[in-house]
């Protein structure tokens, strides 16, 4: 049997979106605004550029998770990321796990927290987030991924119990 999950939006990452989509908004209407006539294609680049990023974060950006006894899919707008279970090792809550990381490749705030983030106790690690105060982290045989679901407990109580009746003969 499969559980959803919903992946709410913190408070910090509504501020930090809302502060990006102005900011790319204003850099785009300032370009074609200021930017002289003559200069068409530079103009064309500050409207196309905000807008890209903008659209590259939506494409990216975590909508829900869903958990089997063998796999979690993160789902995304257009697409599902699968993480296969058979080499989890461990799963608990860590709602200070995200708080200090070092993003190493991956998106830091604009309508998620996803890509390849760096900590001091838990090292390299994939995150899929959307709200660091109910981060759930899963370490695997040989990496680390954090998703932030809407009921960490109810997440939690179902890995382990699948985790146990696993190891069971």
């Amino acid at each position: 049997m499969a559980l959803e999950f919903r992946a709410p939006w913190s408070a910090s990452l509504k501020t930090a979106s809302s502060i990006a989509v102005v900011l790319l908004l204003g850099i785009a209407v300032t370009g074609i605004w200021l930017l002289p006539a003559r200069a068409p294609l530079l103009r064309t680049f500050m409207a196309v550029l905000p807008a890209g990023i903008a659209a590259l974060a939506l494409l990216f950006m975590v909508s829900s998770y869903k958990l089997t006894v063998t796999m979690l899919e993160i789902r995304r707008p257009f697409w599902t990321t699968t993480i296969e279970l058979s080499d989890l090792v461990a799963v608990a809550g860590d709602a200070e796990a995200l708080r200090g990381a070092l993003r190493v490749f991956g998106n830091g705030g604009l309508f998620s927290f996803t890509g390849v983030f760096w900590k001091r106790g838990i090292g390299l690690f994939h995150a899929y987030a959307t709200d660091p105060g109910r981060a759930v982290v899963l370490k695997f045989k040989k990496r680390t991924v954090i998703i932030t679901p809407d009921d960490p407990l109810r997440f939690i109580v179902r890995v382990r119990t699948d985790l146990a009746s696993r190891a069971q003969p």
